[in-house]
């Protein structure tokens, strides 16, 4: 069994270019002032000691990730950036509903074989990332931050836990604590915010 029996999952804060309302994906776009107030905020909230810090390469996580915890070491991990959007890259949602009115409804109804257009297959985002999450697995550490995007923190925490999490979860600069039972299951604390 791997040593890794808790991980703290946080979703970056704020960017630069309205990530609140921008499917940025894989543009790297860097954190905002409110960004860094809101990784500030997380600061004291943490419920543990973490042993290893892992961040997406795009630097509006490893900015949180330094603001978190400012003196360790981050290891980049780069199956955990966000899912490619193809052409929907920065757009907002009312933008890709007027460009892509048929495909957006698709995307809203979570259509069987939705695929984001021109952009990243969804078996090959969760493959990667499950692939990062073996590798994490594998770590000689006993607590993991991470530090990534929405798509990665839902996929990590979902993978681990076999539960589905309400669609709003992780809202930036959110936490999300998981924890190994006893029987090896994985559990997510009920306040997904940590706060």
């Amino acid at each position: 069994m791997s040593d890794v029996s808790r991980f703290i999952l946080v979703r970056h804060g704020e960017t630069v270019g309205d990530s609140s309302i921008r499917y940025h994906g894989n543009n790297d776009v860097a954190l905002s002032r409110a960004g860094r107030v809101q990784a500030e905020r997380l600061v004291g909230t943490l419920p543990f000691e973490v042993d290893c810090v892992v961040s997406s390469p795009l630097c509006r996580a490893w900015q949180t990730a330094t603001v978190l915890l400012p003196r360790a070491s981050i290891e980049i991990e780069p199956a955990f950036k966000e899912i490619h959007f193809g052409r929907w890259e920065g757009l907002t949602r009312e933008e890709i509903e007027a460009c892509d009115p048929d495909l957006h409804s698709d995307w809203q109804a979570r259509a069987p074989g939705f695929e984001f257009p021109e952009g990243e297959p969804q078996d090959d985002f969760q493959r990667r990332i499950r692939e990062g999450l073996e590798r994490l697995l594998a770590l000689s550490a006993e607590s993991v931050l991470v530090v990534a995007h929405k798509g990665v923190v839902r996929h990590l925490a979902e993978t681990l836990t076999h539960e589905t999490l309400p669609d709003a979860v992780p809202d930036l600069g959110e936490l999300i604590s998981v924890q190994r039972k006893p029987n090896g299951s994985w559990s997510m604390r009920e306040d997904f915010s940590g706060r």
